[in-house]
């Protein structure tokens, strides 16, 4: 039997509901959700960006990755800091981007410590850059993100049976095409569609609902990775080998991309994790921080990218209360245990999730 995640995305792809909200509000009055989220943003771009530009990783030996970089660029966005956005953009352009105009990964120790690219960082580099050209009133970004965006579409997708699929990287469009849940971006995916007025982006968009529901048709939560055959979506462990498939840190990003998405069956997939978020609770409130794909709880603490997928989900099944005390208990996990990756995602979270300062449609 299909599992609740496989049924939302074997129905017909909706149509767009309409425009996403609009991102530029100087004649908004801010709201308390607008201060919240800004000061988590701040707090991000204060612990982990450096004079320099660069994200630190600091517990996590102090090394740079692309997908870093990218956050803090849509942080930057999100909270209208100009001068932060230009310092990571300059920063990740001179030290990362690549001649084919892709992001190198991995950067520790003054140099490129793994040149090949994360289409994830890549997508959110350029969905950045594409907020920043109207934000920040720049064309030179709109360039920028032009070339980027262009070459994730070069190197970074396949033609399948699925249709077009952005796949994990350069290096995953081989046999077997790897692919990662936690990337698909239809929030993305439509801001550089519209900027470049491409439907490559619209097909990517919708290629990317039938990853998540197809990688869990059998199983209550899509994994950190699978893999694209002829006739099947599999899930796998980490590409590296050596794991069993989970829903942990990659896969939990699923729920949080999908509940802002303006189309109503990507907020259907994020609402069908809901129950499994519940049932792994821990006694603070958000769920463990990596499950099994029935949603049984593989580890016994939890994390705050965890708590923001469950908010997330939450919200997508029209519980805004829930939401709100999920990301409560985020920003109460980070304060116990700092850590650059729950830092970034509880002020995206806070974006995204509870202002329209980086579009999308959360209810």
């Amino acid at each position: 039997m299909a599992s609740a995640l496989a049924a939302a995305a074997l129905g017909p792809i909706a149509a767009c509901e309409g425009d996403p909200p609009p991102l530029e509000r100087a004649a908004a009055e801010p709201t308390l959700a607008d201060d919240v989220a800004l000061a988590a943003g701040q707090r991000f771009l204060d612990d982990h960006v450096a004079d320099d530009g660069r994200v630190v990783r600091h517990d996590e030996g102090g090394d740079t990755v692309s997908e870093g970089q990218a956050y803090a660029m849509l942080v930057a966005v999100g909270i209208g800091d100009e001068a932060s956005f230009r310092e990571v953009w300059d920063w990740t352009r001179e030290h990362l981007q690549r001649d084919d105009g892709l992001l190198a990964w991995r950067w520790a120790d003054g140099q490129v410590a793994d040149p090949m690219p994360a289409t994830d960082a890549d997508v959110d580099a350029a969905h950045a850059l594409v907020l920043a050209s109207t934000r920040f009133r720049d064309e030179s970004f709109a360039d920028d993100a032009r070339r980027l965006a262009g070459a994730v579409l070069e190197h970074a997708t396949i033609e399948g049976r699925l249709g077009p699929v952005a796949v994990a990287g350069p290096w995953a469009t081989g046999d077997p095409t790897w692919v990662n849940p936690g990337y698909a971006d239809p929030v993305g995916y439509a801001a550089i569609g519209r900027a470049h007025d491409d439907p490559r982006w619209e097909q990517l968009d919708d290629g990317a609902r039938r990853v998540v529901g197809g990688s869990a048709s059998s199983t209550d939560l899509p994994p950190d990775w699978a893999v694209l055959t002829a006739d099947a979506i599999e899930a796998r462990g980490a590409p590296a080998g050596g794991s069993e498939p989970a829903h942990g840190y990659d896969a939990m990003r699923t729920a949080i991309r999908l509940a802002i998405d303006c189309d109503r069956s990507g907020r259907a997939l994020a609402a069908a994790m809901d129950d499994e978020y519940d049932r792994a609770a821990l006694p603070d409130g958000g769920p463990a921080a990596v499950l099994d794909l029935d949603g049984t709880p593989l580890v016994d603490h939890g994390h705050p990218v965890a708590s923001v997928a469950a908010a997330a989900s939450s919200l997508a099944a029209g519980d805004a209360a829930d939401a709100g005390r999920l990301l409560t208990v985020a920003e109460q996990q980070l304060k116990r245990a700092p850590s650059y990756y729950g830092s970034a995602w509880v002020a995206l979270g806070r974006l995204w999730l509870t202002t329209d300062q980086l579009g999308g449609c959360a209810s």
